[in-house]
């Protein structure tokens, strides 16, 4: 398992009973999690005062409980800053099991641009969110293309930048269906060096595209294949659906990208370090290919 363990502004302090109790900075939440099938004593003192608790409806979705708890604050990671602000089905605007992605792609960035200190190294962050690995990318050296079909969370990943230094980052912020700005893309002859995706199980895009990630997600990486550079640097799709284990990831990588590109596919859970225990809790998947 890949394990995002060098937070130091978020941490799984507990899980019990289909919850975890998080610090958020200073603030402590009880979030609902589907993988936390098993029920411990809750020992923590979090779980007696949190600052917010988010309430699964036996109906589907839910409701937050606050308690002191202020409608924006911040966190950080190395040198970057997220706004957060807990919204609808439970989230906060940040995936923080993603930073071990972040850190190992920013490597690869990294790397490159000491090896070639004047080539853009371009890179598409598609299903893009709150900019997560778009802010993680530029902050590393290259030029990002942020794409998301929602305006809001485009709007948010902006905030982000800003509250990062990196407002005038090369970042490309569009609103859009990523599939129709790909297939775009192939027809403007425009190319990648790396592609970073983390598609939703389901979804619409801003004119009511349906989106479902077992019927989509192969077509769509083949789709993604055609703007690859010649020579490109990484590819990475995450997959919060139960039904996509690492080894699916890892095949379809294998099928649609290596055997076009050369290099190697490895896929593997990713997770968060829980510090009451040492156990480490799963949060999905990922899969890499790494070309050089």
């Amino acid at each position: 398992m890949w394990t995002a363990d060098n937070w130091t502004d978020y941490e799984v302090i507990d899980t019990s009973s289909g919850e975890k109790l998080e610090r958020w900075g200073k603030y402590i939440l009880v979030r609902p999690d589907p993988q936390v099938i098993w029920k411990t004593p809750k020992n923590a003192a979090g779980w007696k005062n949190p600052n917010g608790h988010y309430h699964r409806s036996s109906k589907g979705g839910g409701e937050w409980e606050f308690f002191n708890l202020p409608d924006e604050w911040n966190i950080t990671y190395g040198k970057l800053t997220f706004n957060l602000k807990p919204f609808s089905f439970k989230h906060t605007g940040l995936f923080p099991e993603q930073a071990v992605n972040w850190d190992w792609f920013s490597s690869i960035i990294k790397e490159e641009c000491r090896k070639n200190p004047q080539k853009h190294i371009k890179v598409l962050n598609l299903f893009a969110y709150t900019g997560g690995a778009t802010l993680s990318a530029a902050a590393a050296g290259a030029h990002v293309t942020h794409v998301d079909a929602s305006k809001g969370m485009v709007g948010w990943a902006k905030e982000n930048a800003a509250a990062s230094g990196l407002s005038e980052a090369p970042v490309r912020w569009l609103v859009d269906d990523c599939e129709k700005f790909v297939e775009r893309e192939i027809r403007r002859g425009n190319t990648y060096d790396a592609i970073i995706m983390d598609p939703p199980s389901y979804g619409r895009g801003p004119k009511g595209e349906i989106w479902k990630i077992e019927d989509n997600i192969f077509p769509f990486i083949e789709l993604t294949t055609k703007i690859l550079s010649e020579q490109p640097l990484f590819y990475l799709v995450n997959s919060y659906t139960t039904g996509l284990q690492p080894a699916v990831l890892r095949y379809m990588l294998e099928t649609a990208v290596i055997s076009k590109f050369g290099g190697h596919a490895q896929a593997d859970e990713i997770g968060l370090p829980v510090s009451s225990n040492g156990l480490v809790l799963p949060c999905g998947a990922s899969g890499r290919c790494i070309f050089n």
